[in-house]
C-alpha cells in the first residue's frame, strides 16, 4: 500500500472514447432525454388535473413516472456534459452522491413495481372490495413505503461506499456512477460491501420479483375464469403494460450485473445502464399513455382546452 496512490479525483470513462461519435451521441441523447422529460411530465400532469385518473392505479403509475424522471434526469445530464465538453473528471463526494441517488431510485422502482401489481390483483381478483382495500389512505402509506424503503436501502449501501478508498485505477468504466463499477477501481476490503448487496439483495430484490410475479398466477386464473371476451381483453391490455415495465427493467438490470465485462469501445456492460437510465423512462410513460384508453381520453380534454380553436374548425 505505500507505493500505490490514492485518488481523490475520479473519471468517467463515457459512452465512448471514439472522438467521431461523441456529437452524433450527444444530439441522439439529448433528444431522448427531451422527450422523456415532456412525457413523464405529461403523465404527471395529466394525473393530477384529471378526476378520472384519480384512483389508484394511476397514483402509482405517477409515482413511476416522478421515479424515471429523476433517474433520468441524475444520469442524462452529466452524460450530455461529459459528450460535449470530453471533460469527465468527477469528485468522489459527487461520484457518492450520484451512487446514492441511482440506488435510492432503482430500489424505489422496484418496490414500487411489487406494489403495483398488487394493486392489479386486488382490482381484478377482489374487485368488489377493492375501494375498501385500496383507498387513498392506503395510497399515500404503500407510496410512502415505497420511498422509504429505497431511502433506507440506498443509506446503507452509501454509508459503507464513503470507506472506500480509490488506488486501482481512477477511470469508472461507464458514464456515471455505480458500486459495481467502484468496486473495481477501490483497493480497500469490500468484503461487507458485497455482503450487503448478496443480502440485502436477495432479502429485498427477490421478495420485491415474487411479489411482483406472484399475484398474477391468481391474475391469471381470475382471467381465464372470465365468460365475457371483452373483459377479458380489457384486463390482459391493464396487465401487459404492467409486465411489459417489470420485464424490461429486470432484464436490463441483471444482465447488468451478471454479464461478462468486455473491454471494448461501445462495451456491453455500457448498453444495459443506457438502457435502464435512459431508455426506459422514456418507454414507461408511452407504454401506459398509449395503450391505456383513460390517458387518451385525458390528453384529448388537455389538448380541447389548450387549443379550443382547432376542435371548434375539426370536431371529433
Amino acid at each position: 500500500m505505500g507505493n500505490q496512490t490514492i485518488w481523490k479525483e475520479l473519471f468517467l470513462s463515457g459512452l465512448s472514447d471514439l472522438p467521431a461519435l461523441q456529437f452524433p451521441l450527444f444530439l441522439f441523447f439529448l433528444h431522448i432525454y427531451l422527450l422523456t422529460i415532456t412525457w413523464n411530465m405529461l403523465i404527471i400532469v395529466l394525473i393530477v388535473t384529471n378526476s378520472h385518473l384519480h384512483v389508484p392505479m394511476y397514483f402509482f403509475i405517477g409515482n413511476l413516472a416522478i421515479l424515471d424522471l429523476c433517474c433520468s434526469t441524475l444520469t442524462v445530464p452529466r452524460m450530455l456534459f461529459d459528450l460535449h465538453t470530453r471533460r469527465r473528471n468527477i469528485s468522489i463526494t459527487s461520484c457518492i452522491t450520484q451512487v446514492f441517488f441511482f440506488i435510492f431510485l432503482a430500489s424505489s422502482e422496484i418496490f414500487l413495481l411489487a406494489v403495483m401489481s398488487y394493486d392489479r390483483y386486488t382490482a381484478i381478483c377482489q374487485p368488489l372490495h377493492y375501494i375498501q382495500i385500496m383507498h387513498w389512505k392506503v395510497c399515500v402509506q404503500l407510496g410512502s413505503f415505497v420511498w422509504c424503503l429505497g431511502f433506507c436501502y440506498s443509506l446503507v449501501h452509501t454509508l459503507y461506499a464513503l470507506h472506500l478508498t480509490f488506488c486501482a485505477s481512477d477511470i469508472i468504466e461507464s458514464f456515471f456512477c455505480d458500486l459495481p463499477q467502484l468496486f473495481q477501481i477501490s483497493c480497500s476490503d469490500i468484503y461487507i460491501n458485497v455482503l450487503l448487496i448478496f443480502t440485502l439483495g436477495a432479502f429485498l430484490g427477490v421478495g420485491s420479483l415474487i411479489l411482483t410475479f406472484v399475484p398474477y398466477i391468481y391474475i391469471f386464473k381470475t382471467v381465464f375464469k372470465m365468460q365475457v371476451r371483452g373483459n377479458r381483453t380489457k384486463v390482459f391490455s391493464t396487465c401487459t403494460s404492467h409486465l411489459t415495465v417489470v420485464f424490461i427493467f429486470y432484464g436490463s438490470v441483471f444482465f447488468n450485473y451478471f454479464q461478462a465485462k468486455a473491454t471494448h469501445h461501445f462495451s456491453a456492460d455500457k448498453v444495459a445502464p443506457v438502457f435502464y437510465t435512459v431508455i426506459i423512462p422514456l418507454l414507461n410513460p408511452l407504454i401506459y399513455s398509449l395503450r391505456s384508453q383513460d390517458f387518451r381520453i385525458a390528453f384529448h380534454n388537455v389538448s380541447k382546452k389548450i387549443f379550443p380553436k382547432q376542435y371548434r374548425l375539426h370536431p371529433s
